[in-house]
């Protein structure tokens, strides 16, 4: 009888053993290295994005690899840099689709892969959450302060950039307030700007020379809102409304000074990305999020506020 006993509770020491081990494996599962590709890393907005993951990636653990790639919005290349990751058996990629449909096989390949695959600041076809702005209110927040600037009535254009899901819901969101207000009418909403200075400038030249009147402009991001600004001094324009949306260190700038931009919808692109980091590695020790869609709220940033904004990169 002792015997079996014995035999009995060896049986369970080794079982109890066995699972709390495999608990521990599975509760414990290391992140050794992090693939991030993104839009553009000459974009402030998402060199923020890649130290935000990085910072975050290092609380966790601070012998992490952290590899980031600027995809230029460039499907091929951001195909290619996903395969590079496969191949280095990253454990988790940070993902800002240059297209959030295309983007698909490349995604079920890294997670084929066992690699999890988290889409920021825009949608990506097949990953395993989503962390991004609430993008619909950022252009609410924007469009909405603009209509009352203008007193709800005159000629407004929406300058439009890439077709990823942030910006086509920012358009949608500011339409939305737009057409509550009968006596604005929109010039122009369909135009691709490039989500850059550049492109905004060059718009903005092209608006200026065909409409004679404009009373005011909705930039889908802050770096076409600088550019569109630029535009209109160097065509001797005033008069005018700029509103855009990301609260980049630029556009705190241009709040301070004397320009056409009147405000931006801030995003928090450090901790989208910490946000970002931190679902992603639950989720490769199986703790999934509740929703996955992460939507993180929008303030409006004005020249009446911006001096009490902490913009995107300070500590926290």
């Amino acid at each position: 009888m002792f015997k079996q006993k014995v035999a009995f509770a060896s049986i369970a020491l080794a079982l109890g053993c066995s699972l709390g081990a495999s608990a521990a494996q599975a509760a414990d599962k290391e992140l050794k290295s992090i693939g991030i590709t993104v839009g553009s890393l000459g974009n402030p907005y998402f060199v923020t994005i890649s130290k935000g993951a990085e910072a975050k990636a290092k609380q966790i653990n601070p012998n992490v690899k952290v590899q980031a790639v600027s995809a230029d919005y460039d499907m091929n290349k951001q195909f290619t840099q996903i395969d590079n990751f496969i191949s280095a058996k990253v454990d988790l990629i940070l993902l800002n689709a240059a297209d959030p449909k295309a983007i698909e096989p490349a995604v079920k390949k890294a997670r084929a892969a066992g690699i999890v695959v988290i889409a920021v600041d825009v949608a990506a076809a097949g990953a395993d959450a989503t962390v991004q702005t609430n993008n619909i209110q950022a252009g609410q927040l924007a469009c909405d302060f603009l209509a009352k600037k203008i007193n709800g009535k005159g000629n407004v254009i929406i300058e439009n950039g890439p077709q990823v899901s942030a910006v086509i819901d920012r358009v949608k969101g500011c339409k939305e307030v737009l057409a509550k207000n009968p006596g604005i009418k929109i010039l122009s909403e369909d135009q691709d700007a490039k989500g850059s200075r550049e492109g905004g400038m060059n718009a903005m030249q092209g608006y200026l020379t065909r409409f004679p009147k404009v009373d005011g402009l909705f930039a889908i991001n802050d770096p076409q809102a600088v550019g569109s600004d630029l535009a209109a001094k160097q065509l001797h324009r005033k008069d005018m409304v700029i509103t855009s949306v990301d609260g980049a260190p630029d556009i705190e700038t241009a709040l301070k000074s004397d320009t056409l931009i009147q405000a931006s919808a801030s995003q928090d692109p450090w901790m989208m990305a910490q946000t970002a980091v931190d679902v992603g590695y639950k989720l490769m020790n199986g703790q999934k999020p509740a929703n996955p869609l992460i939507l993180m709220p929008s303030t409006l940033i004005t020249r009446e506020n911006v001096g009490a904004y902490k913009g995107w990169s300070s500590a926290r």
